[in-house]
């Protein structure tokens, strides 16, 4: 059975998350269903990881296998063409070797956080960044973020419902900077926690509003108690930007 590896992006204020769920609309569902569409095939994908519902992405990787060998750009079109109603799209498409997992292979993924910070609201990015009126010290959040850089216990950032068996994990990069109107907060790991990111993201805005001191969200850290996370920044603004890899193992055999 060939096997695909597709990146992908979406718009995720039309799903309840990626995953799977009887009756109600998911990032999964529209695309197993467009697969089934294109060829007959019931199929089960599989992803680098799960967002959150109202989480977007513009580099989430799935595999998928299929039994027949059809030539990957026609995997991707085909897929696109029954996509057309979703606001899901097939960015990418290549063969891979069968060992190849989108997620066990995985060895990176990387997040952003848009933050619009000015009076006005968002008229033509409502639910696509997190509205923040107040005035927001983005040095001041750069510094506390890089408090969180390293491998830390992160039972604070982790929500109560998360399945991980281990709190630990290695932050790779948390990044703050200011784009003319917006706030973004860039984070990259090798996985994350659940609600992680916009648990770190929702405690580094009190700071930028001058709520937190950097040394509050050290302190915060260090507790590893879920109580001394700040408020929870909502799903409006982060986006699953891409999944790293190593290289590519040779294509099988036509």
């Amino acid at each position: 059975m060939p096997r695909y590896r597709l990146t992908i992006e979406y718009d995720g204020r039309a799903y309840h998350g990626f995953q799977a769920q009887d009756g109600l609309p998911t990032v999964q569902g529209a695309i197993e269903t467009a697969v089934t569409a294109f060829c007959g095939q019931t199929v089960r994908l599989v992803a680098a990881g799960r967002t959150d519902t109202g989480v977007h992405a513009t580099g989430q990787v799935i595999h998928i296998d299929l039994d027949k060998a059809w030539p990957a750009r026609t995997v991707m079109n085909a897929l696109n063409a029954h996509l057309m109603s979703e606001a899901v799209a097939m960015l990418d498409c290549v063969v891979v070797d069968d060992d190849w997992h989108a997620r066990f292979s995985a060895t990176g993924r990387r997040y952003l956080f848009r933050l619009l910070n000015r009076p006005a609201p968002p008229a033509l990015d409502a639910g696509r960044v997190w509205h923040v009126k107040k005035p927001l010290d983005a040095d001041r959040m750069q510094a506390a973020a890089l408090t969180l850089v390293g491998r830390h216990d992160f039972t604070t950032f982790r929500d109560i419902n998360c399945q991980a068996r281990s709190p630990l994990r290695t932050l790779d990069l948390a990044r703050v900077t200011r784009v003319e109107d917006e706030i973004h907060l860039e984070f990259a790991a090798r996985s994350f926690l659940h609600s992680q990111v916009r648990s770190m993201t929702g405690t580094l805005v009190q700071v930028g509003l001058g709520r937190w001191s950097v040394e509050d969200v050290a302190a915060a850290l260090a507790a590893r108690d879920r109580a001394a996370c700040g408020p929870v920044a909502p799903p409006d603004g982060l986006y699953l930007t891409g999944v790293a890899y190593d290289p590519l193992p040779p294509a099988p055999p036509a």
